[in-house]
């Protein structure tokens, strides 16, 4: 195969529109958008506008309340750690932390922190660190022989940090 044989697969591309080239190519004048108004100029954006009539994300009822401060965790069951350790990826022997937990491909992203849900059996001894867990996980996790530490979440952190400077 040479450079000047290469060719794009048939239909992968097609020739842009001329517009305004005469009357005759049905394209001219108004180029296709028909006569004045707002969408035959350039930067339209009325996407919620319904001609005058109240829009309909204005005339729906709003209900409740979406806490801005609220703490996002990443939450991790039992039976994932457990699946985590029997796969090699969690050292049993070593205290398992977020970051831990994330080299260890349970989650991407850490955010405000993990909590622990109880899901699943836990057989393996773990010493945990972690933001939050649920008093049943925390109940499963000593059965096992393991320890829970909880932590603050990391916005309660910041927050202290900046009320003692």
């Amino acid at each position: 195969m040479k450079l000047n044989q290469l060719s794009d697969n048939p239909g992968a591309t097609h020739a842009r529109k001329r517009l305004g080239r005469g009357t005759g190519s049905g394209l001219g004048k108004t180029s296709g958008k028909g006569h004045k108004g707002a969408k035959a100029r350039s930067g339209v954006a009325i996407k919620g506008f319904e001609g005058g009539q109240m829009p309909i994300y204005r005339r729906m009822p709003k209900r409740g309340f979406k806490n801005p401060f609220r703490n996002d965790f990443v939450e991790v069951t039992l039976a994932r750690l457990q699946r985590a350790v029997d796969s090699g990826k969690l050292d049993a022997k070593k205290p398992v932390d977020a970051e831990t937990l994330r080299a260890a491909g349970l989650f991407k992203q850490v955010r405000d922190g993990v909590r622990l849900l109880g899901n699943g059996e836990l057989k393996a001894k773990l010493d945990l660190t972690v933001s939050g867990a649920t008093k049943s996980a925390v109940a499963a996790v000593e059965k096992a022989g393991g320890k829970v530490t909880v932590t603050a979440p990391k916005k309660a952190e910041a927050e202290a940090e900046d009320s003692k400077a």
